[in-house]
């Protein structure tokens, strides 16, 4: 893929984007994972400094729109721990299975999502990796080893996982062990040989990453690409209780966010644009239920809103040629036979899952786009 500019213009929390509605800023989240106390301070910060709503993205990280005052909010960020490193903010960007060590997968790997996000922070020579750089780490689940990360792994048994470049098994087995320096090999790589390439998958020959690994090589897997998160009631494995709540086209107002911090429980934003609530006894749980669904979140598997999302569209994007989201919230109740659509405002169609049906607007209706950009 070609590029308008040869830098990359990703928004940080600490270098904002000028947008149609003012300054942009995104907040990394390795994991998804914050606790209750930095949702109240992000949810206070939209409120006090910017537009009093978050976005949830498809990287399960937070944004927030309007921002009248930049530093003040770095400032906030900061006390909070959710700016740790202002010259690797933008290249922290880590998914991971959401519900890892709470139910299923092979093994938990929430802290190997914190030792490569500490790892990175400590090289120097990563502060180079474009903002769209993606990380990826699936406890064995595989959830999110369809999202296409450019550098992942699968978890395979307790002592093994499978490395992936854009999403695809390259064949290679490493230790468990080897994760994170492995990540890192491939990051480094990446910045060594990328010219003006951004993601993997633009690379002529991406298995040039994997020069630096001394591994095993096995048959390829594959897995599927989940395009809707878990929601309602989940059983964890230790027998306390999560919540999934989905949050429509992404869009959770903060003085929501107040409410879902107020329950005082872990909580992990999906690459779904959704929110786990984690952690709880049955009795809270129940409480925490009935405060939050008339709030608008969503706890119904069966509910449409699953089966749509959108991009920022008009009037906060000066690109977009519609208001998607407006769009997206009509044709919910379409019949999709199961197909997720993805609406977007022009070609640069940004948040796009990488299954589904991509519909981008052409100022006059929409057009269907298959692939991902």
């Amino acid at each position: 893929m070609s590029r308008a500019r040869d830098t990359d213009a990703c928004p940080g929390a600490v270098q904002t984007h000028r947008a149609a509605d003012g300054d942009l800023a995104r907040i990394r989240l390795p994991g998804g994972m914050l606790s209750a106390a930095a949702m109240e301070t992000v949810a206070m910060a939209a409120l006090e400094l910017a537009a009093p709503t978050l976005e949830l993205t498809s990287r399960g990280n937070v944004q927030i729109r309007g921002v009248r005052d930049a530093a003040a909010l770095a400032g906030r960020l900061t006390d909070a721990g959710l700016l740790p490193s202002a010259t690797h903010e933008k290249i922290r960007n880590i998914v991971a299975s959401p519900l890892s060590g709470r139910r299923g997968g092979v093994r938990d790997v929430r802290e190997t999502v914190l030792a490569l996000d500490a790892a990175l922070q400590w090289d120097a020579r990563l502060a180079a990796l474009p903002g769209r750089f993606l990380f990826g780490i699936d406890d064995g689940g595989g959830d999110i080893s369809g999202l296409a990360a450019d550098a992942g792994v699968q978890v395979l048994d307790d002592d093994t996982v499978a490395v992936l470049l854009a999403g695809t098994d390259t064949g290679v087995r490493i230790p468990f062990a080897d994760t994170v320096e492995t990540l890192l090999s491939i990051a480094r790589r990446f910045i060594e040989i990328r010219g003006k390439a951004w993601r993997v998958g633009e690379l002529t020959d991406p298995t040039a990453l994997l020069a630096p690994l001394a591994a095993t090589v096995a048959p390829g897997g594959t897995w599927p690409v989940r395009t809707q998160p878990p929601v309602g009631w989940i059983e964890q494995d230790d027998g306390r209780i999560a919540l999934g709540a989905a949050v429509p086209l992404g869009v959770l107002d903060a003085e929501v966010a107040r409410y879902l911090a107020a329950v005082d429980a872990p909580l992990v934003i999906t690459p779904w644009r959704s929110v786990l609530i984690c952690d709880l006894d049955d009795g809270v749980a129940d409480a925490a239920l009935r405060v939050l669904a008339p709030l608008g979140l969503v706890f119904d598997e069966a509910s449409p809103w699953l089966t749509v999302s959108a991009c920022t569209g008009s009037p906060g994007c000066a690109h977009a040629l519609a208001d998607v989201r407006a769009d997206a919230a009509a044709a919910r109740h379409d019949g999709t036979g199961g197909v997720h659509r993805h609406f977007v405002g022009c070609d640069r169609a940004c948040g796009s899952p990488p299954d589904g049906e991509v519909l981008v607007a052409t100022g006059d209706g929409y057009r269907a786009r298959r692939a991902h950009p």
